[in-house]
């Protein structure tokens, strides 16, 4: 059905989507992105749908003022990058220099931007990659590729080819979080499911790991708001 707006200070941004199973009217707000979808079972006007959009209103405004608001990376912030905290700084050459605790942005700012996402990605696959050989080496399985990508609904996963997926923005986790996920991931490579049998593989791989599946709980989605691009 579209996107429609919400009237109000500021307005909103309302996602139509009909769905024949449905079997009531529902709102959903992204922990992600703040992005509000409101569900429509058939046989439900668009006016009808609007209509509890506004009635509900108050509710969507006070979840989204609760949410982290996205922020554009540059010089003055702290990232936590693989559990060590760094400094960004405007640098005053034409490439990003990193030290113990600092790292030195290009200008202008949108091309240092670009540079810090690039090194981020190559920190990420780097990471990963040794997490991942780890784990598959203790049981005694290979993978086949490991890529990495911007994913919203998901923070890594196995496909039946044993192709290895994880978001890059794991690397601003702390590292213990980037090996749960990791061997989590390797884990399917035996259990392509998450049946008490795969549970078993995983604790054997990495042990207890409530903390680590909180964590990303908890402030998984924040991850998502560091912007890259003004």
């Amino acid at each position: 059905m579209g996107v429609r707006t919400l009237p109000g200070n500021p307005d909103i941004a309302l996602k139509l989507r009909k769905n024949a199973r449905a079997r009531r009217m529902t709102l959903r707000i992204s922990r992600i992105d703040g992005s509000v979808t409101l569900t429509v079972p058939r046989g439900v006007s668009e006016r009808e749908a609007l209509a509890f959009a506004q009635e509900k209103q108050n509710w969507v405004r006070g979840h989204l003022a609760q949410q982290e608001t996205q922020q554009v990376v540059g010089p003055g912030m702290t990232l936590d990058i693989a559990g060590r905290s760094m400094r960004l700084v405007a640098g005053s050459g034409k490439r990003l220099i990193v030290s113990d605790d600092e790292i030195a942005l290009p200008q202008p700012e949108a091309k240092g931007r670009k540079h810090l996402q690039v090194w981020l990605k190559e920190q990420a696959r780097a990471e990963l990659t040794r997490a991942s050989d780890h784990y598959a080496g203790l049981i005694g399985k290979r993978y086949t590729k490991l890529t990495l990508r911007d994913t919203r609904s998901r923070w890594g996963s196995c496909s039946s080819a044993g192709a290895l997926m994880y978001s890059w923005r794991l690397v601003l986790a702390p590292r213990s979080v980037m090996s749960y996920v990791a061997a989590h991931e390797v884990a399917h490579l035996v259990e392509m499911n998450h049946s008490a049998a795969f549970w078993q593989v995983l604790h054997r791989l990495y042990g207890p790991h409530d903390k680590e599946r909180a964590w990303l709980r908890r402030e998984g989605p924040n991850l998502h708001r560091f912007r890259f691009e003004a």
